[in-house]
């Protein structure tokens, strides 16, 4: 007992000398200037022989030019729902400014904002997420134009003698010398707000310490591995229920779905509440097969239907996919939080890894659903506080920001057109109706939350709570967006002109925006739905492993149930570990390659593990050979239409859903049962 204690302090004391430390390398005293959190100032000088030359995008066909533009730039960048060409017209000043859809092919009239400057510009490139810098002729300033908010702002330039603005591949210089020697100093933006305190230290420092405190108490509960990997069946329907909830909900969520609604509209919405359309499959037809089995896992099932191969495939899958998945909860929270404070990324990383893996070895199941109940609660009222306080910033009511946001779109639910294509109303609707069948239906971290209750009718009742808490929080999270949105078009010098990342966004806000202490336990709100995720994903595929996969590796096994609860925890130990390890070899990756080729892995994945379930549950004729053939032209379908066809991202899933299950039944014709 003094043991642990004395561990658990000890790694505090180390976590508190880290983020001051870490802290300190980027506080600064407030000084923020004319409004802004960031401000221009020198930099790193380099050497030349010669003027660069200008790099030009060439612009797409079929550009709509008008016969006032004397002079032309162009920058690539995002309009927050693709990438886009933009091309900006000129005579004496900005006259015109175009986009051009890369995707769609398509082009755009952009309204000239309210506030365009009335100078000439000279070069543009874009910068950081969502901006593009200007110089102008007077060779004073720097422009700044977001192409989200379609608004202006500039910063003043440094003193410099003699020295002029120019932009070099894509960043900003000053330039001075010679004919044959040259000097670049390079203009960077630099963050005016203070840095992370030691209240907000503390404050994350007690949250982690809660944790640790709950795992450590359901630890002394964990007798056997039927309570770490069911907590004994213990569980309350509304604890089960609130811990699916911050299961589906992980950090990327948390920060994503904001982002998403701040850069474009609600068109997803529908996507995010999809579990309200298959909560009565889930509870008629998926639970009672799971309950009556009495399994631990949901593969458990796939042997009793079909064969082993079935099941220990599936299983497999799981494991990796939740591996790969827990690296990415690590990370991309992680590079959100280094990018808006400043905080060393690995030191993110391991703060949500060690300490995840550290209580939820110590109490499984419970203590896995107990911390989701604990992080739920402050998502859900950190959440609700910043709506009301980035309303009340922005200098506008409640009625005023519902009807700035309606006048820009923001309320749109996508098309009614059907189109495949592209984020229309059906096709959201169709994908989230299979990707939430599958997720609820199949994925073992959800399926463990239906086991640890003590009935079936308590199961049902947190698959309930569960889709009754989605609705508002979907509301309140794509709320958050809106009004970010509002807030920045009002307040256009508050935009962050460095950041790299547009899903950054909301912790931008919260690090500038909020009171001391409330900036601490909302960031430590991201870092609890990334641990939420992160603890249900090691407990469920440490259960994977010990009962799919140990028992026909290994010859011979103890079959006592306290050296299997020792197996588990430390099956729990090595997974979390990988994913800790994947994660900070994400962190030297280059992400947006990474993150579009694994979530096609991951819709592979999911895709046909879905029609395998659906297709055991309704079909007798189904066999277990019907059904590995049914898979293999699953995942070669996904395939195909992944890099050959146009159809949308999110459909991908309902693709190997449905030929998964089409395949393997006409398959199983062919053999007999």
């Amino acid at each position: 007992m003094r043991n642990i204690v004395s561990r658990i302090v000890s790694a505090l004391a180390i976590v508190i000398v880290a983020i001051s430390v870490d802290s300190c390398t980027t506080a600064r005293k407030d000084n923020v200037v004319g409004g802004h959190h960031e401000m221009l100032a020198l930099g790193k000088q380099i050497q030349l022989a010669t003027l660069p030359q200008k790099r030009s995008i060439e612009i797409p066909e079929a550009y709509p030019e008008t016969e006032a533009s004397k002079t032309i730039l162009t920058a690539n960048q995002t309009s927050g729902q693709d990438k886009c060409t933009f091309v900006f017209a000129l005579d004496s000043t900005l006259n015109s400014i175009y986009s051009y859809n890369i995707r769609l092919k398509k082009w755009d009239n952009v309204n000239l904002p309210d506030n365009t400057p009335k100078v000439a510009f000279q070069d543009a490139a874009a910068i950081g997420s969502a901006h593009i810098a200007f110089i102008s002729d007077t060779i004073d300033s720097v422009y700044f134009y977001h192409t989200i908010t379609n608004t202006f702002i500039s910063m003043g330039i440094p003193a410099s003698d003699g020295a002029e603005p120019v932009i070099y591949d894509g960043k900003l210089y000053l330039i001075n010398g010679v004919e044959g020697a040259f000097t670049l100093t390079e203009l960077i933006i630099q963050k005016v707000r203070k840095g992370f305190t030691p209240v907000d230290s503390i404050v994350m420092v007690l949250y982690f310490l809660a944790l640790i405190l709950i795992g450590f108490y359901f630890s002394k509960r964990q007798k056997n591995s039927d309570d770490y990997f069911k907590g004994g069946q213990r569980i309350p329907w509304w604890a089960a229920g609130l811990s699916l909830f911050a299961t589906a909900l992980s950090a990327i969520t948390f920060m994503s779905i904001p982002a998403k609604a701040y850069a474009t509209d609600w068109s997803y919405m529908l996507f995010n509440a999809g579990i309200v359309f298959v909560c009565p499959i889930i509870i008629y037809l998926f639970i009672p097969f799971f309950r009556k089995l009495n399994i631990s896992t949901a593969y458990e099932y796939l042997e009793v239907r079909f064969n082993y191969a079935t099941r220990l495939i599936c299983s497999l899958a799981f494991i990796i996919y939740q591996v790969g998945r827990m690296g990415v909860v690590l990370y991309l929270p992680a590079i959100a939080i280094h990018i808006v404070t400043g905080m060393n990324i690995f030191l993110c990383i391991a703060l949500m890894g060690i300490f995840s893996i550290i209580y939820t070895r110590m109490g499984g199941i419970e203590a896995v659903v107990w911390t989701d109940a604990l992080q739920s609660i402050i998502l859900l009222g950190g959440a609700l506080f910043c709506v009301i306080h980035i309303i009340h910033s922005s200098g506008l009511s409640f009625s005023e920001t519902i009807s700035a946001a309606s006048s820009y779109g923001k309320f749109y639910l996508g098309s009614t057109k059907i189109d495949f294509t592209n984020a229309t109303m059906w096709t959201v609707l169709i994908a989230t109706f299979f990707t939430n069948l599958t997720t609820y239906g199949t994925d073992q971290s959800m399926v463990q939350r239906y086991l640890t209750t003590n009935s079936e009718k308590a199961a049902r009742k947190s698959v309930l709570t569960n889709a009754i808490i989605v609705i508002p929080a979907t509301i309140l999270f794509f709320s958050i967006g809106t009004a970010l949105f509002v807030y920045y078009k009002t307040n256009p010098v508050e935009a962050s002109v460095a950041m790299e990342n547009t899903d950054a966004i909301f912790p931008w806000y919260i690090y500038c925006n909020l009171p001391t202490g409330i900036t601490g336990l909302l960031i430590s709100g991201i870092f609890a739905a990334a641990m939420s995720t992160l603890s249900g994903s090691m407990n469920s595929a440490a259960t994977a492993y010990v009962v799919d996969i140990r028992p026909r590796i290994l010859k011979k096994i103890s079959t006592d149930k306290k050296q299997e609860l020792k197996v588990a925890k430390n099956a729990t130990l090595v997974i979390g570990t990988l994913s800790l390890l994947f994660a900070c070899l994400m962190a030297t990756w280059n992400i947006d390659s990474l993150w579009d080729e694994f979530s096609k892995i991951l819709g592979l994945i999911l895709g046909s593990m879905g029609g395998l379930f659906l297709l055991g549950m309704v079909s007798k004729r189904a066999n277990a050979k019907g059904a590995l053939i049914g898979m293999a032209i699953s995942v070669i379908t996904q395939f195909i239409v992944a890099k050959y066809t146009p159809v949308y991202l999110l459909l991908y899933t309902t693709v190997g859903f449905i030929v998964c299950f089409a395949a393997g039944w006409i398959a199983s014709l062919f053999f007999k049962n």
